[in-house]
C-alpha cells in the first residue's frame, strides 16, 4: 500500500477529533471541546468526535480495534481530511493509523506546533517553532525532502551510497544545531535586556491561553498588542511602563499563553520568551472565570510554570472575564475557594483599580525596613537608595550617617559589602511601604491568590 503524502499544515481540512481517555486521567465535562478550540484555531473545520476510555494505549495504534473500526466509518462518512488525536502519538501508530485511515493523522503536540508556525511574527518566534517542529519531525523522517536523490556512483565513489533518508537526517540535524546555536545567541541578548531593566519593578502577566492576557495588557497599559479570541493569539513578549497608584510606574509583560500538556520541545525553544517571566519580581496568573475548565487551567498553568523552573514565584491570581454571564453563574464558588484573588473585566474595564491596588501591596511586601551606615562622603550611595526606596531618617555621627529607608530586597545584595553596613531597622511592628504612598497595615496573607490543592505541592503563590 502506497504511503499518504503528508502535507505540511491542516488549514481549510475537515476533521475528525479523537481523544482516548486512560485511567489516571479526569475527563472535562466536555472532554473534546479544548481540542475543537485548537483545531478551529489551525484553521479546520470540524465533522466529527470519538472519545474512548482506556486503561492503557494500544501498541499499535492507541485505539482499540473496535473503537478503531467505529472511527474508520466516521472518517469515511464525513468524508474528512484529517484526523486529530488530543492524545501524544508514537512514529509508529501514526503511521498505523494513516494506513488503516487513509487519511493524515496529526497528534496533539503536532496540531500546536502547526498553531504556533502560523502565528509566529517575529524572527525570534519562526526560529523557535522551527527548532520545535524539527525536533518533532526528526524520528518521524520518511520521504519529507522528495528532491532529493541518491547519492549517484562513479569513479572514486564506489560503494553502498547513501539512501535519500540518511541524507535527510543529517540535513535536519545540521539545520537544528544551527537553530539552537542561533537562539541560543537571542537568549543571551534578551538576557542582557531583562538585566538591563533590573533598576525596575518588574510584573509578568502568566496564564491559560485565551485567558484575556493580551486584553488585559492593552486595558492597563494601552499597548496596543493583538487581542483576538482565539488560542496562542500572542507568541511574542511585549513590555509596557504601567504607572500604579500611590506607586510610581513597573515594567508589565505580556508572555505567550500555557495550555494543558504544552509540548516540551516549545517550552524549551521558547526559553527566550518566558525570561521575563523568570525574572519578574511578580507574576500576574490570569484565569478564564467564564470557562467553565477554569479550575482544571489554573493547575495546569502551576505545572507549566514548575517545569520552567518558576514556580517559587510570588504570584497573584485574577479571575478575568467576569462581565460573561457564564462567569457570573460560578463567579460564587470561584470566590469561595480563591477568596483573595481579585475579580476584573479587562474587556469592561471593571476591577482595574482593586487589580493595581493589590499589585502595589504585593509588591510592597518585598521592601526591607534596614538601617545603612556609610561614610557622609558616599553621595552615590546616598542617591542610590533615594532613588530605588524612601530615606526616612538620617542620623549623624562623627563622619558617618546612619540612615533609616525602605529599600525593596533585590536592591540591598547590590550596596558593596566595603562601603556601608546595612542591618535591620529595630522595630516592633514594621509597617507596609507604598513608594509615595503611606505606610500601610495590611495582613500578608491578605492576597493569597488560589488554595494548595489547585497548585503542584511545593509551588509558592502567596505574595506575602
Amino acid at each position: 500500500m502506497p504511503e499518504l503524502e503528508r502535507l505540511p499544515g491542516v488549514a481549510s481540512e475537515s476533521a475528525v477529533l479523537v481523544r482516548v481517555l486512560l485511567s489516571d486521567q479526569s475527563a472535562e465535562a466536555e472532554p473534546l471541546e479544548e481540542l475543537r478550540g485548537l483545531a478551529v484555531t489551525a484553521g479546520t473545520q470540524v465533522v466529527g468526535g470519538l472519545i474512548q476510555r482506556r486503561d492503557r494505549p494500544d501498541a499499535g495504534t492507541y485505539l482499540g480495534k473496535g473503537k478503531l473500526e467505529e472511527l474508520k466509518l466516521l472518517v469515511e462518512g464525513e468524508s474528512a481530511d484529517v484526523v486529530i488525536f488530543d492524545n501524544d502519538l508514537s512514529p509508529g501508530q501514526t503511521r498505523n493509523l494513516e494506513k488503516e485511515l487513509q487519511v493524515k493523522v496529526l497528534d496533539r503536540t503536532e496540531l500546536i506546533l502547526d498553531i504556533f508556525a502560523s502565528n509566529a511574527r517575529t524572527y525570534e518566534a519562526r526560529l523557535a517553532v522551527e527548532l520545535a517542529q524539527l525536533e518533532y519531525s526528526l524520528p518521524r523522517l520518511k520521504r519529507m525532502w522528495t528532491h532529493l536523490s541518491r547519492l549517484k556512483l562513479g569513479v572514486g565513489m564506489r560503494g553502498p551510497g547513501e539512501k535519500q533518508l540518511e541524507v535527510d537526517r543529517r540535513l535536519v540535524e545540521k539545520r537544528i544545531h544551527d537553530l539552537r546555536h542561533d537562539l541560543r545567541a537571542i537568549e543571551q541578548r534578551k538576557e542582557r535586556q531583562v538585566a538591563a531593566r533590573r533598576d525596575h519593578m518588574t510584573v509578568s502577566l502568566v496564564g491559560y491561553t485565551n485567558a484575556g492576557k493580551s486584553t488585559l495588557m492593552n486595558a492597563l497599559t494601552q499597548a496596543g498588542v493583538l487581542a483576538a479570541d482565539k488560542l496562542f493569539a500572542t507568541l511574542d513578549t511585549r513590555t509596557r511602563r504601567w504607572q500604579l497608584p500611590n506607586w510610581g510606574p513597573v515594567l508589565l509583560s505580556d508572555t505567550v499563553g500555557f495550555i494543558r500538556d504544552l509540548p516540551h520541545r516549545l517550552i524549551a525553544s521558547f526559553k527566550a520568551t518566558l525570561e521575563e517571566a523568570r525574572q519578574a519580581d511578580l507574576l500576574l496568573h490570569v484565569a478564564d472565570a467564564a470557562n467553565p475548565a477554569v479550575r482544571q487551567q489554573i493547575s495546569a498553568v502551576y505545572e507549566v510554570l514548575k517545569e520552567i523552573g518558576i514556580e517559587e514565584k510570588d504570584t497573584l491570581l485574577i479571575l478575568n472575564k467576569t462581565d460573561q454571564p457564564t462567569a457570573q453563574a460560578q463567579m460564587e464558588a470561584l470566590r469561595n475557594r480563591y477568596p483573595n484573588a481579585v475579580p476584573v473585566s479587562a474587556r469592561a474595564g471593571t476591577g482595574l483599580g482593586q487589580l493595581a491596588m493589590s499589585v502595589s501591596d504585593a509588591l510592597s511586601r518585598s521592601f526591607s525596613d534596614v538601617d545603612v551606615e556609610t561614610s557622609v562622603e558616599n553621595g552615590k550611595l546616598m542617591a542610590y537608595l533615594a532613588a530605588h526606596g524612601e530615606v526616612l531618617s538620617k542620623r549623624f555621627h562623627d563622619h558617618r550617617v546612619t540612615l533609616h529607608c525602605r529599600l525593596p530586597q533585590k536592591y540591598l545584595g547590590r550596596i558593596p559589602a566595603a562601603e556601608a553596613i546595612v542591618s535591620e531597622h529595630p522595630s516592633d511592628t514594621p509597617a507596609e511601604y507604598h513608594p509615595g504612598g503611606e505606610r500601610s497595615g495590611i495582613d500578608a496573607t491578605a492576597q493569597r491568590a488560589a488554595t494548595p490543592e489547585d497548585a503542584p505541592a511545593d509551588s509558592v503563590e502567596d505574595v506575602a
